[in-house]
């Protein structure tokens, strides 16, 4: 551990290893014509729809952890490029529902390579993907995505 990161806290190092994330795979997914956001998108996608599911935008907004305006904005891209159809929900007119077109496929399955490739560099001073460290570490921060976390929570019960 550097000298600058053995005082920080832990929401400074999960700041700096999102940020740190986001550009490794933005720079990985930019020769496929993809930024960070439209590949979380788009991998999501392909993994939902893998499961058998074809989900709104917002369930893919709730999947993903993005702002549903912002997956309705990234979609609309993603169908002008051809990667993404957008079709409305039969049990709710008012839904898009989002499925890959072939393009979409192909794009996301060299993309999904291409970051399963970082993911192995980033794991690697854990013992690589499949070790007993990274697992823990999978699970950590699960524990931590499934905790809640309200700013307004703290702010209200301050001012009671």
């Amino acid at each position: 551990m550097s000298s600058a990161t053995e005082s920080a806290t832990a929401g400074f190092l999960v700041w700096r290893l999102s940020m740190k994330w986001r550009v490794a795979v933005d720079r990985a997914v930019t020769p496929l014509g993809l930024t960070h956001a439209q590949y979380a998108l788009l991998g999501s996608l392909y993994g939902m729809a893998r499961s058998g599911l074809r989900p709104s935008q917002r369930q893919l907004a709730d999947h993903t952890g993005l702002e549903p305006l912002y997956v309705s904005k990234l979609a609309r891209a993603l169908e002008t490029s051809g990667l993404v159809a957008r079709t409305r929900d039969p049990d709710d007119p008012r839904a898009m529902q989002l499925s890959l077109t072939e393009e979409g496929h192909d794009v996301t399955r060299r993309a999904i390579g291409v970051v399963q490739g970082l993911l192995d560099q980033m794991l690697e001073p854990l013992g690589g993907q499949d070790s007993p460290r990274a697992r823990q570490f999978t699970r950590e921060v699960a524990t931590l995505l499934d905790a809640p976390l309200d700013p307004h929570t703290e702010n209200s019960e301050e001012q009671s």
